[in-house]
């Protein structure tokens, strides 16, 4: 007879949260994604370094864990939610909406997001969350008549929105925000021959 599955402890759930918070705060503040360490996190979070390694495994485990928390209300719209991100919006309108949802969450968390692409332990194009927007955008593709290679066409789209990229328009270019989504939605549009 299987185990019920066991629901984390109160204190284990609280230790996440805390931990979240500080290692969100500790990217947004630093300079740059490499001088925070699993130490400065845990002596931000009040927990001890060994909490961090149960936890995560290492860095690299805890900022995938912190990424895909923050993504997940845009992964539910994509996979359940209305138009214009949700699986009932026509092709053309949806690519340059899910394109402008990967943006705004890059732009809001791109420290964050600088870290997770440069974690150095693999490539940031096998990553899943990126396998996962570019399988989606080359199945999208594919149904826009005119796009001949769609699989090259999602990396390029999907290259628009890297976050080193966002990070340097946004923070050394100083490109207000509104400029960079009409930026992109202008790009798409032509990529897909349509119009934003």
């Amino acid at each position: 007879m299987p185990e019920p599955e066991r629901k984390p402890r109160k204190d284990a759930a609280r230790n996440r949260a805390a931990v979240f918070a500080a290692a969100d705060s500790l990217f947004a503040d630093c300079r740059s994604p490499e001088e925070v360490t699993m130490a400065d996190i845990a002596a931000a979070a009040g927990v001890g370094k060994g909490t961090l390694f149960r936890a995560f495994g290492d860095r690299t485990g805890l900022i995938r864990a912190l990424y895909e928390a923050r993504l997940e209300p845009i992964r539910n719209a994509v996979e359940e939610g209305p138009p214009p991100l949700g699986p009932a919006t026509p092709p053309l309108q949806r690519v340059p909406a899910l394109l402008d949802a990967v943006l705004c969450f890059k732009l809001d968390n791109r420290h964050l997001a600088q870290a997770l692409e440069g974690t150095g332990t693999d490539s940031p194009y096998r990553t899943e969350h990126y396998e996962r927007w570019h399988t989606l955008l080359r199945d999208l593709l594919q149904h826009i008549p005119g796009q001949g290679d769609s699989d090259f066409t999602a990396h390029a789209l999907l290259a628009a929105t890297r976050a080193d990229l966002v990070t340097y328009l946004a923070d050394e270019k100083e490109m207000p925000r509104e400029e960079l989504r009409d930026r992109l939605a202008k790009f798409t549009a032509g990529v897909l021959g349509s119009t934003p």
